[in-house]
């Protein structure tokens, strides 16, 4: 139980009944129990190996998608992406395209009509990785938009998670440098577990709302 709100917590919306909540609290998150992604984990740093990587995830259907962006503290500036992540059924990608030509060799999956790239706030995400270099965008879904159509208020992927999976997700390492060659296991983990509750969401999202 969270508080006053979990996610087996039936609203009445009109005359139906919801099977989670259509709004939390952070205190409420907080409630819930942490979830980390403890799969498999490829860190990609060169070029050879980031193209083995597309041949193996260009065969899935649906990749969990999400970027890092080393943080800026002065108003009005912003880094553009240092790592691409990628979840797919099994286990998580993380590409880190500044040590290469990380978009032109991303470029077929963010461009595959086939593979939707499923994920929070995806326009920002998509518009800044344009701003390295330009690439077609097809496939990307927004998971904020799939849960709005279920009635929830909620947008950000923290507050999704806690809805209408049960957990909450840290946020510990969200500030950290992403631009460093060699990524801490914490920033690894975190990265992986964005991408990965991605997926999840979308999956619930789209099961109910095909009822």
């Amino acid at each position: 139980m969270a508080g006053n709100n979990t996610v087996d917590l039936e609203q009445e919306t009109g005359t139906e009944a919801l099977p989670y909540a259509t709004s939390i609290s952070k205190s409420e998150i907080n409630d819930l129990p942490l979830f980390r992604y403890e799969g498999t984990i490829h860190l990609i740093d060169n070029e050879a190996e980031a193209r083995k990587a597309v041949k193996i995830l260009k065969k899935e259907q649906v990749l969990g998608f999400d970027t890092e962006s080393r943080p800026s503290f002065r108003k009005g500036d912003h880094y553009l992406p240092s790592l691409v992540q990628f979840a797919s059924a099994t286990e998580v990608y993380l590409f880190q395209i500044g040590q290469f030509d990380g978009i032109g060799v991303l470029s077929p999956i963010f461009g595959s009509k086939s593979i939707a790239k499923v994920g929070v706030a995806l326009h920002d995400d998509v518009r800044r990785l344009q701003e390295i270099a330009p690439f077609k965008d097809r496939g990307f879904v927004e998971i904020a938009t799939m849960t709005k159509q279920l009635g929830i208020n909620n947008t950000g992927l923290r507050s999704l998670a806690a809805i209408l999976l049960g957990f909450r997700i840290s946020k510990g390492a969200q500030v950290s440098n992403w631009a460093r060659s060699n990524l801490s296991h914490s920033q690894l983990v975190y990265a992986a577990t964005d991408a990965w509750v991605s997926r999840l969401l979308y999956e619930k999202a789209q099961s109910l709302a095909q009822g």
